[in-house]
């Protein structure tokens, strides 16, 4: 039987766009000859949809749009259909079989997980039941998503008698992640010897990304189908008892992944909330150049601003690479002087600071009045601003609030520095858009006379691996010391990352594309008297 698997981009809570988009898919599925459609979890309202799954009023218009669709596709087409199905016992995350003008059976999904992003147990209902119909001379079982991370749910379905898994999946990208599906769905066939369709989202939806990269595991435990990353598409698969012919894409290695994940994030969180374009601050650096580069691969050169705003302590080679950078991508580009703004602010203030020394206060004027510069513009043209710090300044602090942390999406806030600067490698080797002295120069907030990051901050090859144990991996302070780094400056970090909690819970959102982001992953208290590195000497 051919089948066919739709790995599309859709809009939480665009149920009328989204259900209008699997209409078209079952047509065109039907007319090359499938006799079945598999679209990814949620497809009817989008994922996650949260807290918009206990309201009454969408619940009603996700299934009467189940039930439309059902009328209306194909019926000699079997559609695999995700929505929220709410009954007397609660919602649930459900996936419903459409055939013959209705919906003929449906399956609850089992495993939900309330764990790093993920908190599905806050809204829906657990469901118990297998689900097997037959397809062409196929019998098939549906799992969901996180049903084959865990044992139990494909060997129920086994046992009713499938002879494959369907498995719509809403899984959000990170590092490794395409690693980790395989292993999983590898268990699951060892589990079962039943082979498997899964069936990706791809899209970006506020922090999480999906990258899609569906996949056709055989009875021999093996990948025999590869869906591409990062891209939507309606692909066609032949099965029989327990094997599959269909396309085979190669998926890209981490660095040309995690470029594609930023770049998706900034298109659809531009393109999904109608904002006209996006504007941002260009300092001569390198996270405001790579910003700059993922910003117009993302929604095009021409919605693009980069607006330079230099101060006293701004090099001349930061102004000269700024404009160099703009001319290679062809973005629109504004120089605005803080200069006069900074003396109107120390002015006012020279009353209140009388006989007190200058210091990050004077300096923090310098941010803040580029945030309100790029946040009038904001206003003014219905434009996103987008931050361009970085996961290494967003862990210890190193970032002025209301300064270069205003924005509406932090590009950058789950890439640390030293990942920064592999990307714009890769971005180069794609097209050389960031001038090499960007890239070679030491990094700089250009806030006083000569400062380096540096002079507040250890090595980024160091503070990375500090952050990435103490953060990703919460390591106690006694064992980052153990990888082999200084007690000194692994106290020194630790201490940064809790003193800046406050600040970052007021933080813009940012994609996510490490296992253990600055958002839904790590819930810490900004209130705490906790001292993990108290344990040092």
């Amino acid at each position: 039987m051919k089948l066919a698997l739709a790995q599309f981009n859709l809009t939480v809570g665009d149920i009328a766009g989204n259900a209008a988009k699997l209409l078209d898919a079952a047509r065109a599925a039907h007319a090359a000859g499938a006799a079945m459609l598999v679209t990814p979890e949620m497809s009817i309202c989008g994922y996650p949809a949260e807290d918009l799954v206990c309201r009454r009023d969408f619940t009603a218009a996700c299934a009467a749009a189940v039930e439309t669709l059902a009328r209306q596709a194909p019926a000699g087409l079997a559609l695999i259909v995700g929505y929220p199905e709410r009954t007397p016992a609660g919602v649930y995350n459900a996936a419903a079989l459409l055939r013959g003008g209705r919906i003929e059976q449906v399956y609850r999904k089992h495993h939900l997980p309330n764990h790093s992003v993920f908190d599905e147990q806050r809204v829906f209902c657990r469901g118990d039941d297998a689900c097997v119909f037959e397809c062409a001379g196929i019998r098939f079982g549906i799992n969901i998503c996180g049903d084959i991370w865990e044992p139990g749910p494909a060997t129920r379905a086994m046992e009713a008698g499938a002879d494959w898994l369907l498995v719509p999946n809403a899984s959000p990208y990170h590092l490794s992640k395409e690693h980790d599906r395989v292993a999983v769905a590898r268990a699951r066939q060892i589990e079962t010897r039943l082979p498997m369709v899964y069936a990706n989202l791809v899209g970006g939806q506020d922090e999480l990304v999906f990258d899609g990269a569906s996949f056709v595991f055989d009875a021999d435990g093996e990948v025999a189908v590869q869906c591409p990353a990062w891209r939507e598409g309606l692909f066609y698969l032949e099965l029989d008892a327990d094997g599959c012919s269909g396309p085979r894409h190669e998926l890209p290695d981490e660095d040309a992944a995690v470029y594609e994940a930023l770049v998706l994030a900034v298109r659809d969180y531009v393109g999904k909330n109608g904002f006209r374009g996006v504007h941002l601050g260009l300092s001569g650096g390198i996270d405001s150049a790579l910003t700059l580069a993922i910003a117009a691969d993302a929604v095009g050169a021409e919605r693009v601003h980069a607006v330079m705003m230099p101060s006293d302590y701004t090099a001349g080679i930061s102004v000269e690479d700024s404009r160099e950078i703009v001319e290679r991508l062809g973005v629109r580009y504004s120089e605005i002087a803080i200069k006069p703004i900074v003396e109107a602010f120390a002015g006012q203030l020279a009353g209140e600071f009388a006989g007190l020394a200058s210091d990050t206060t004077e300096e923090n004027l310098q941010a803040r009045a580029r945030g309100t510069l790029l946040m009038a513009l904001s206003n003014k043209f219905g434009t996103l601003v987008l931050t361009t710090g970085n996961k290494s300044e967003m862990g210890t602090g190193y970032a002025t609030l209301y300064g270069d942390m205003a924005g509406g999406f932090a590009v950058l806030k789950d890439v640390a520095k030293t990942r920064v600067y592999r990307l714009a490698a890769y971005r180069n080797s794609v097209s050389p858009v960031i001038p090499q002295r960007i890239i070679d120069r030491p990094p700089s907030a250009e806030l006083r006379p000569g400062q380096t990051d540096q002079d507040s901050l250890p090595p980024y090859e160091v503070l990375d691996a500090i952050l990435a144990a103490y953060v990703e991996r919460d390591l106690s302070a006694r064992e980052i010391v153990a990888q082999g780094h200084d007690a000194a400056v692994v106290k020194k970090v630790m201490r940064m990352v809790d003193l800046a909690e406050y600040k970052r819970r007021q933080s813009p959102p940012g994609p996510r594309i490490t296992p253990r982001n600055f958002g839904k992953d790590r819930r810490y208290p900004i209130t705490s008297k906790y001292r993990p590195e108290g344990e040092l000497p």
